[in-house]
C-alpha cells in the first residue's frame, strides 16, 4: 500500500502508462465521454470528490506541459484555482465544442462529482526532462 498520494490502482495505471503528448481530461460528471475512450469514474454523488482536490492528486503524480479549459468555464474559484494548481503550465481556452472534440483523443476521462458548469480541463503529459 503507498504512504501518500493517489490510491485509485485503475487511476494510478493510466497515469503510470501515460506517454509524452498523450492526454488525460479531468471532468465534471455531465461531460460526455467518447465511445472509445476509457472512463474512470471517481464520483459518488453529487459534489464528492471535486475537481480540484482530484487535479492536485494527479498533478503531484503527472508532469503536463500543456492544458485546455473551455471558454466557457467562468466560475471564479475553479479557475483561480486551476490557474494556481497548473502554475507556469501553459493554458488554452477553447470553445466548450471544440473541447468535447479534443476528449475524442484522450486516453482516459476521469470524471469527479464536481457541479460547476464545465469543470474540466484536459491535460497534455510532458516529460521530467
Amino acid at each position: 500500500m503507498r504512504r501518500e498520494g493517489l490510491w485509485h490502482p485503475r487511476l494510478l495505471h493510466v497515469l503510470a502508462a501515460l506517454g509524452h503528448t498523450d492526454r488525460l481530461v479531468v471532468a465534471d460528471p455531465g461531460l460526455p465521454v467518447p465511445p472509445a475512450v476509457e472512463t474512470i469514474d471517481l464520483v459518488w454523488r453529487r459534489g464528492d470528490p471535486a475537481f480540484l482536490p482530484v487535479l492536485e492528486s494527479i498533478l503531484t503524480e503527472l508532469v503536463v506541459e500543456h492544458a485546455v479549459l473551455a471558454e466557457e468555464a467562468h466560475d471564479p474559484v475553479l479557475l483561480a484555482g486551476t490557474d494556481r494548481l497548473l502554475g507556469h503550465v501553459p493554458i488554452d481556452r477553447v470553445p466548450h465544442e471544440e473541447f468535447k472534440r479534443l476528449t475524442a483523443s484522450a486516453r482516459a476521462v476521469v470524471r469527479t462529482g464536481e457541479a460547476t458548469p464545465y469543470a474540466n480541463v484536459i491535460l497534455t503529459a510532458g516529460v521530467p526532462f
